[in-house]
């Protein structure tokens, strides 16, 4: 059983948590959540989703969508990324999720280290903080779950690189699908598609 994560950095301001999935993939948009809990919202299942089950993220994305102040979605698309790199475009993905949001946050909780003013609202980065904060735990389900759900329907339209079930991240069934039947017009060109350092691979005739 993990530790209990904390409800809020200030407990007298209106906080969002945010977090983004998909950074590495070499297809598909970036997808970020902001999620505003209630002040005081506890659930001791929740916390980063890179340590639950695929059944235990859709549960809790349930539980999210019902309890939350607030949540929202950004994303940021292949061609975006590729025009202004996987960084910008994952901190872009974030402020277009807080743009989303019903309720205006006070402070912003930003999972990572890196993140670009937004607005006048102050911000307080927090490294693994998907394992430490209930919002930012929230928002990384979210935004996981959301781009698990589009890359599978990608998948029904390009069924040669698994996407069903590697979401678009580098495996070795990826690879083999883009060096057999080449991009789609949802990878991300400006990346090492093959591992190799080559990092455009022509469209297939």
């Amino acid at each position: 059983m993990h530790a209990p994560l904390l409800p809020h950095l200030h407990a007298d301001l209106v906080e969002a948590g945010c977090d983004e999935a998909g950074r590495g993939c070499l297809a598909g948009s970036v997808y970020a959540a902001a999620v505003i809990l209630p002040r005081d919202y506890h659930n001791e299942r929740l916390n980063d989703s890179k340590q639950l089950t695929a059944r235990q993220r859709y549960q809790l994305r349930d539980e999210i969508l019902r309890d939350a102040t607030a949540w929202a979605l950004g994303i940021v698309t292949p061609a975006e990324i590729d025009r202004i790199n996987i960084l910008r475009a994952s901190i872009m993905a974030m402020h277009r999720a807080i743009d989303a949001l019903g309720v205006r946050p006070q402070h912003l909780l930003i999972d990572g280290n890196r993140f670009e003013s937004y607005a006048d609202i102050p911000h307080t980065t927090v490294v693994k903080g998907d394992g430490k904060f209930l919002s930012i735990a929230a928002a990384s389900i979210l935004a996981k779950t959301f781009r698990d759900d589009y890359m599978r329907q990608l998948h029904t339209e390009f069924p040669f690189y698994g996407w069903d079930h590697n979401a678009g991240y580098p495996t070795r069934a990826h690879r083999e699908g883009i060096a057999r039947h080449g991009t789609t017009p949802y990878h991300r060109l400006s990346f090492n598609l093959l591992g190799d350092g080559q990092l455009t691979i022509p469209f297939p005739d």
